[in-house]
């Protein structure tokens, strides 16, 4: 009895490692997931805000609120189920799907130094307007929704790639946490961001001297914060999305480009000593920077030169249609109007084919 005892406790023992080291299995899976996504993240947090623009201060808080819960709606109904059932029935796709997410991380990277280096080429900037009403809310945190989702879809497939060898139910407590940490992290620096001017403003009205220099010292730097936020998302956007077309196309067999930056990577990992693992992942963040770069440039390219060409050669078909009608001399209207001899106008002032009125008539009739 005693000895059944002692071996059901010893049961229960083991189960009880072998679920803590489940644990921490999932925990450095969720780990490594959320560091994979940290440029997607990264943007993410700085796109946010924009939408938030001419928003009162009382409903900034209420649409964060909003655009939290649909963005954890995307990530939990929508995304998660789509992409368990993907790696169990079709893990195969991962890589294709995980190259598209890279090859658009890579184009909104390109795109930003594009928009930067030529402002205002396509289109007036927009100044955003001072929105009010419950419909113009509507419409931005729908907007922002949307945006989260094309985001959100990144995250959670390159959050999948890091356990995609795992058990189906570790895959869906990672995503779980990932979708949960990632989406509260994210809108609560936000939240933070929105409201920090505000934050500065009260500071301002306190009687310390110190805290009034602290308030004014927010307000003056949130702009400066979210132009280095915005950089930062560039350039990380570059890096993870670089990253993932080299580790991709190496998984499908064009070994080069990645072979070249690792390569490249673990010379610099010898050659420096202590800052060995530093530098060379500096390198390799470098280079896979700017693949990413060179992939994105050519999205750009193919997004913004073709249609711009396209718009030219329409242009000219246009104008060789006017030479044609300027040499004529007339266009098929005004044909058709002086086959008949005279214009509408002219048929009722002088009821015959007259086209020109002598002065010496008016002359004559004065």
């Amino acid at each position: 009895m005693s000895a059944g005892l002692v071996a059901l406790l010893d049961d229960i023992a083991s189960l009880a490692k072998l679920a803590a080291a489940s644990v921490d299995d999932v925990g450095a899976a969720a780990g490594r997931a959320s560091a994979k996504a940290a440029g997607v993240v990264v943007d993410d947090t700085a796109v946010t805000p924009r939408y938030l623009t001419g928003f009162t201060a009382d409903r900034e808080l209420p649409a964060i609120k909003r655009i939290t819960i649909g963005s954890l709606r995307n990530k939990l109904l929508f995304i998660l189920p789509a992409a368990l059932l993907l790696s169990q029935f079709a893990p195969w796709l991962l890589t294709p799907l995980l190259m598209l997410g890279g090859t658009y991380l890579s184009f909104e990277g390109a795109e930003k130094i594009w928009e930067k280096l030529h402002p205002h080429e396509d289109a007036e900037e927009k100044v955003p307007a001072l929105l009010s009403g419950q419909e113009a809310e509507d419409r931005m945190v729908s907007g922002a929704i949307r945006t989260d989702f094309i985001l959100s879809s990144e995250i959670m497939v390159i959050a999948l790639n890091e356990v995609a060898s795992e058990p189906l139910w570790e895959r869906a407590i990672v995503l779980v946490f990932v979708a949960f940490a990632i989406t509260l992290g994210v809108y609560g620096v936000v939240a933070l961001i929105v409201k920090m001017d505000d934050i500065g403003l009260h500071l301002t009205r306190r009687d310390s001297g110190v805290a009034e220099a602290i308030g004014r010292g927010l307000v003056a730097g949130m702009p400066k914060v979210l132009a280095a936020l915005g950089v930062i998302g560039t350039v990380a956007m570059l890096w993870v999305g670089g990253h993932i077309l080299l580790v991709g196309f190496d998984t499908l067999g064009w070994h080069e480009p990645y072979g070249l930056v690792h390569h490249a990577e673990e010379a610099v990992h010898h050659a420096t000593g202590t800052l060995g693992g530093t530098l060379g992942w500096l390198t390799n963040t470098i280079g896979s920077a700017i693949f990413g770069l060179v992939v994105g440039a050519l999205v750009v390219g193919i997004m913004h030169v073709v249609p711009h060409r396209k718009t030219h050669d329409d242009d000219g078909h246009g104008t060789a249609a006017h030479g044609e009608t300027t040499t004529t001399g007339t266009t098929p209207v005004a044909a058709s109007t002086t086959t008949a001899g005279t214009t509408s106008q002219e048929a009722s002032t002088h009821g015959t084919g007259s086209t020109a009125v002598d002065p010496a008539d008016v002359d004559d009739r004065q």
